[in-house]
């Protein structure tokens, strides 16, 4: 099968790790196949954003919870080491909510609700629970998913009739 690596222009990385990519969503219903093309994208590029967000996306949907949770943690680490963040949530929010509309920021913001999407999957509730709260606080439109999130984590038990 042809592969058509300019498709993908705004992407940010090699051909060879395109095409690697492409294979991967050409080989999707075979698991072992297309993970394996992941994997080589990963290990190729050491820890591209772009490359890191397409493998959150491919372990999330094929329901692999703790690689999506890992692959996740290594994009926020590279962003947190790229803008020299500090670990104490209190001194990272001011900077959060002052830049939420950068697109690095966003993409923070964006990958650390999507780990307390999986921490929920995983059944780490209260970690998912403090994660939602924590991007709540920062997200009065609701970009980013973490309040929905929140609403799930905390409605009261449905009574059956």
């Amino acid at each position: 099968m042809q592969v058509d690596p300019n498709r993908f222009s705004w992407f940010q990385v090699s051909e060879d790790i395109k095409n690697l990519l492409i294979l991967a969503a050409q080989n999707w219903e075979n698991t072992s196949e297309s993970e394996k093309y992941i994997q080589q994208a990963l290990a190729e590029t050491g820890g591209n954003t772009d490359v890191l967000v397409a493998a959150y996306r491919y372990f999330y949907y094929k329901n692999n919870y703790s690689l999506a949770l890992q692959t996740t943690v290594k994009l926020l680490d590279k962003i947190k080491e790229r803008e020299k963040f500090p670990d104490d949530w209190e001194q990272l929010k001011p900077i959060l909510v002052n830049r939420k509309e950068d697109p690095q920021i966003r993409l923070y913001l964006n990958a650390y609700a999507a780990s307390g999407l999986v921490l929920a999957n995983l059944g780490e509730l209260e970690q998912a629970k403090e994660i939602s709260t924590k991007v709540k606080e920062i997200d009065e439109k609701n970009d980013f998913g973490a309040g929905i999130l929140l609403d799930i984590l905390t409605r009261p038990a449905e009574e059956d009739d």
